[in-house]
């Protein structure tokens, strides 16, 4: 029967791992696929980072609840890295779960038992069916009672084309290029050599910054940062207006750092071509003004990939590819001043019934997402999944205020912001974007 099919939920990150934890609470059979080798295999890729969120911010009550009985102690102060947090927090969790959580377990496809996605008839009545693809041996099926996408956007990262799409010479060149937070304690990459930065969130100015220290030291170290927007003024986050103090620490270092001349602010540069001169990437921008680097580090934020839910009837905003209830509350174009709201299963449901998004690819394209976020979106699906609707529609979070303004800010030379600005004129607009050390 159905009722006896497994909860599967995709991905064995933070969010994976939180809807693990509170599945098990309520007994409820699950299977957590990871296609990496080790449990929050993403977050691995930038465990060089410090996070700007505190300890307390970046662990579940469910997941503490599972732990604390083993005698592990939740760390209470001081701003983790990536690797710390896998360490001190996510594999230990991963290891309580046991063989609940399938490694290198690709999901490559979610369907209905028997129905594709024009099928009407019993179509709510059917199984889900999972297909995935092993690191090793053949694809294989499983079928679930509900699914949980908490597979995040990590492996999706936005091209350097200002078209949202890949520019000329881009995937050719894709060898010059990075797509990541650079591990920028291997100095002998960037000591001595230019290095250019797109991208305005805070991926980006973690970049820049470490670059800008490198600078400081050795002077044949130049770096050049990249924005599509016309303007600058909103290119350094929340401040001090930010309730996450190290959030906002970014942007003001960063500020600095610009001003004394270490870091070359150049705006308005949308690349439209990446050509080579020898090993060296150029970007072509619109205009027809070029820079050369020795290494281009593209930080231009994330993308959902959607690709292996083409079977399903989603409803997502055309604009952000999140769930449409929750898409104003977290579009940077229109949600443009303090907190977003949380967000429960009932903001996040499909018209695929017992399908969710949660996590930072609830969120598609937008920035804000925040790891208390995606605990709090489990926590309300995982209680309707088992059947506790007031707990599902209960809200237990209160998220810090971001500082954020005045939307997608100053784009074009006009002066008209994107989103307007309801908390200040539009020379004091600030903008947050997506990093790691953003969750």
């Amino acid at each position: 029967m159905e009722s006896a099919l497994p909860v599967v939920v995709i991905g064995a990150g933070p969010q994976g791992l939180a809807a693990a934890a509170h599945l098990v609470e309520r007994d409820v059979p699950i299977v957590v696929l990871e296609a990496g080798t080790d449990p929050a295999s993403a977050v691995a890729e930038w465990g060089h980072v410090r996070l700007f969120s505190e300890w307390p911010e970046l662990i579940d009550t469910a997941g503490a609840r599972i732990l604390e009985p083993t005698g592990w102690s939740a760390p209470t102060t001081g701003y983790p890295t990536g690797a710390q947090w896998i360490s001190g927090y996510l594999a230990p969790l991963a290891t309580e779960l046991g063989d609940r959580v399938r490694y290198g377990a690709r999901v490559v496809g979610v369907s209905r038992l028997g129905r594709d996605r024009l099928v009407d008839a019993g179509r709510s009545d059917q199984p889900f069916t999972v297909h995935v693809q092993p690191s090793e041996g053949e694809e294989y099926r499983l079928q679930a009672r509900a699914v949980i996408d908490a597979s995040g956007t990590w492996s999706s990262p936005n091209p350097a084309g200002a078209d949202g799409l890949p520019a000329l010479g881009e995937r050719a060149a894709a060898e010059l290029l990075s797509y990541r937070i650079p591990d920028f304690r291997d100095r002998k990459g960037f000591e001595g050599k230019h290095t250019v930065v797109i991208g305005s969130g805070h991926s980006a100015v973690t970049a820049v910054l470490a670059l800008a220290r490198m600078a400081r030291r050795d002077p044949d170290t130049t770096v050049t940062w990249v924005l599509r927007r016309a303007t600058a003024g909103n290119a350094f986050g929340g401040g001090e207006a930010d309730e996450l103090p190290a959030r906002g620490a970014l942007g003001i270092k960063a500020k600095e750092f610009v001003d004394a001349g270490l870091v070359s602010l150049v705006t308005g540069f949308r690349v439209e071509r990446v050509t080579t001169d020898g090993d060296r990437p150029v970007l072509v921008a619109e205009d027809g003004r070029t820079l050369t680097a020795d290494r281009v580090v593209v930080l231009t934020g994330f993308r959902p990939d959607l690709s292996f839910l083409s079977e399903l009837r989603l409803e997502l905003d055309p604009t952000l590819q999140a769930p449409v209830r929750i898409a104003a509350e977290v579009d940077p174009n229109v949600h443009s001043c303090g907190s977003v709201a949380a967000t429960g299963a009932a903001d996040i449901a499909q018209p695929e019934p017992d399908f969710y998004l949660v996590g930072a690819k609830s969120y598609g394209r937008a920035p804000t997402f925040l790891a208390l976020t995606g605990y709090e979106q489990v926590r309300s699906v995982v209680a309707e999944l088992a059947g506790d609707h007031e707990a599902a529609r209960r809200v237990e979070l209160v998220l810090p205020d971001t500082g954020v303004c005045g939307g997608a800010g100053l784009f074009d030379a006009s002066g008209v912001s994107l989103g307007g600005a309801c908390c200040a004129p539009p020379a004091q607009l600030l903008q947050i974007g997506r990093a790691p050390a953003a969750v």
